[in-house]
């Protein structure tokens, strides 16, 4: 991938593609600051034995870590798939500004499926969301993954 291939998007895109290859359902996440990527993760949920290591989850810890406050303001997240409850909860907690979403979740999903956390009245914080960049990608790696874990 060439240094203009390098869109937030296509970087969280390439993690979800190792989270896949580690046995990891495939979703990536990039939290910018403008134009610095102030943290990247993948799916680590088998490898940590935690339920709550969402990329989304890792990438908001790592982001307020190297920011060194409680608050990602000002700050965009880019997410393979649509958020769920509870890494939406942690998107308007931490008052993100922005969230772009490659591929819907219709299952599981909280912010344009499901519960619709930012359109809920008792929501801290809604972001301007942006989804279906890099979908038919990511939808694609979903599926193969999936179809994979049916086959074992």
């Amino acid at each position: 991938m060439s240094q203009a291939d390098l869109t937030p998007m296509n970087r969280a895109l390439a993690l979800a593609e190792e989270a896949a290859a580690q046995g990891e359902a495939p979703v990536g996440a990039v939290v910018m600051e403008g134009e610095v990527v102030l943290a990247a993760e993948r799916n680590r949920m088998k490898a940590l034995n935690d339920p709550t290591a969402h990329a989304e989850m890792l990438a908001i810890r790592a982001a307020l870590a190297r920011r060194g406050t409680g608050r990602l303001d000002g700050c965009d997240l880019y997410v393979t798939l649509e958020p769920c409850a509870m890494c939406a909860g942690a998107i308007a907690h931490t008052r993100l500004r922005r969230v772009y979403f490659a591929a819907e979740d219709t299952k599981a999903g909280a912010v344009e499926n499901g519960v619709r956390l930012f359109e809920q009245p008792t929501c801290h914080h809604q972001p301007e969301v942006i989804g279906g960049i890099g979908a038919e990608r990511a939808e694609a790696m979903l599926k193969q993954f999936f179809v994979g874990l049916r086959r074992s």
